[in-house]
This record gives structure tokens, sequence and C-alpha cells, in this order.
């Protein structure tokens, strides 16, 4: 047991902080296993992907994910609604976009010698 009151003040909010992550992360497991079923399931899996997705993005908004892991799941997330969906990849490119006219650039005025 601490002894140092900065020590049990630390308790207890390690202890909060506990409660609150545990719960983040047991949403998180809850939505993906949703997900994962209606993916098996054969059912629409697009409403429980976007719920996986946003609990994702909660627990990275609360520190209980990194950003790179979080990215990482929501790729693994979409691989497998398309697989699922049985979208077969094409080898035909799509028609590249036209860039955006570009503005003439503002002429500047010469500097001033001293």
């Amino acid at each position: 047991m601490p002894i140092i009151k900065s020590a049990k003040k630390r308790v207890k909010t390690t202890n909060k902080a506990t409660v609150r992550n545990s719960k983040t992360k047991r949403s998180l497991k809850s939505a993906v296993k949703a997900f994962t079923a209606a993916v098996t399931g054969g059912k629409d899996s697009k409403k429980s992907q976007a719920k996986a997705q946003s609990a994702i993005d909660t627990a990275v908004k609360k520190g209980v994910m990194h950003k790179n892991k979080a990215a990482r799941k929501k790729s693994q997330l979409a691989k497998q609604a398309k697989a699922a969906a049985g979208v077969k990849k094409t080898a035909t490119k799509a028609a590249p976009k036209k860039a955006p006219a570009k503005k003439p650039a503002a002429k500047k005025a010469p500097a001033k010698k001293k």
C-alpha cells in the first residue's frame, strides 16, 4: 500500500483509468466479433463494419490503441468485407482524374535597393 499522499491519488486514478480502458476494449472486441459473425453468416456486414470501425476510432481517441494498429485493423476489416462480398480484383484501371486548372502566378514587386 502506498504511504505518500500523491501515490495514494495515483492508485485511485489508475483504477479509474483501468475501468474506463477495459470498457473501451470490451466494446471494441464485441463490435469486431459482431462484424466477423456477420461476414461468416452471410449477412449484410456494412452496418457492423461501420460500428467496428467506429469502435476502433474511439479506442484510438481514448488512447487504448495506437493509431497505426487501428489503421491496420480497419484495413483488415475492409479486406474481410470485400472478400465476403465476392468482389474480385480486376486488372482494369480507372479513368485518370483531371487535375484542377492552375491559377497564374502573381507577379511580385521588385525588391527596393538601399
